[in-house]
């Protein structure tokens, strides 16, 4: 059974960040940290930097759509940290896709 929660609290997403690996791209930096449970935490960051409330959101929607449809290939008992650039805000569904699934795959997260 696949199932995904959400990163909610500050000081899990600090935990991510201090001891977690970090990849980048032009439009997302992504930290991976095993969490020792049998299922993913996805925690997603926009910064106000990127746009208005409109666009930083459909950025996440975009992030969350893509993992949700990709979740059957990870591996589990991780916590993922999706950040994303200022560059991101042009983006389309499909260059989304590209970018997290390219940058998962340098993190070796696929099974």
């Amino acid at each position: 059974m696949l199932f995904t929660n959400s990163l909610k609290k500050n000081e899990d997403f600090r935990t991510v960040y201090s001891k977690g690996r970090s990849r980048a791209d032009r439009y997302f930096v992504l930290y991976v940290l095993e969490n020792g449970t049998d299922y993913n935490r996805l925690g997603i960051s926009v910064s106000k930097k990127t746009g208005n409330s409109v666009v930083r959101h459909r950025i996440k929607r975009l992030v969350k759509e893509s993992y949700r449809l990709h979740e059957k290939m990870f591996n589990s008992g991780l916590d993922i940290v999706v950040i994303a650039r200022s560059g991101a805000a042009g983006l389309n569904y499909n260059n989304v896709e590209t970018a997290l699934l390219h940058l998962l795959k340098l993190h070796k997260v696929y099974s």
